[in-house]
């Protein structure tokens, strides 16, 4: 899938663009961060690159700042929501069988409870 700045079909794109509201808690050129619409914990924050890729699958090695920029944002707002010191989780979906819904890598920011592995057996 080609990069795109922006993809019409894609609920994250929207949001990006306000054309969805949200409780964005972080916004600068490259990344966006806002609450999840249906949290599994106190703290649930999607952080998000702005530009449109559907999966880990399809990062490149000229991707490899945004990735650490994604990290560095989760981990500052992980201390701006008071989770930093307990400890939270950060990880990513990739594709249908690992849980991926919104095909838009992003990271999701749980925290605020204490967890354990694996992190969400199905039942």
């Amino acid at each position: 899938m080609p990069r795109l700045d922006y993809d019409e079909t894609c609920v994250f794109c929207k949001i990006i663009a306000d054309k969805i509201p949200s409780k964005k808690i972080y916004n600068d050129d490259t990344i966006a961060a806002f609450h999840d619409i249906a949290p599994v914990a106190p703290v649930h924050v999607l952080v998000v690159p702005k530009v449109h890729i559907e999966t880990l699958n399809d990062l490149s090695a000229d991707d490899a700042a945004l990735v650490g920029k994604l990290i560095v944002v989760a981990k500052d707002l992980a201390k701006q929501l008071g989770i930093a010191e307990s400890g939270y989780r950060f990880g990513f979906n990739c594709g249908r069988d690992g849980g991926q819904t919104v095909f838009h890598i992003h990271g999701h920011l749980i925290g605020g409870v204490s967890m354990g592995w694996p992190p969400f057996p199905k039942g």
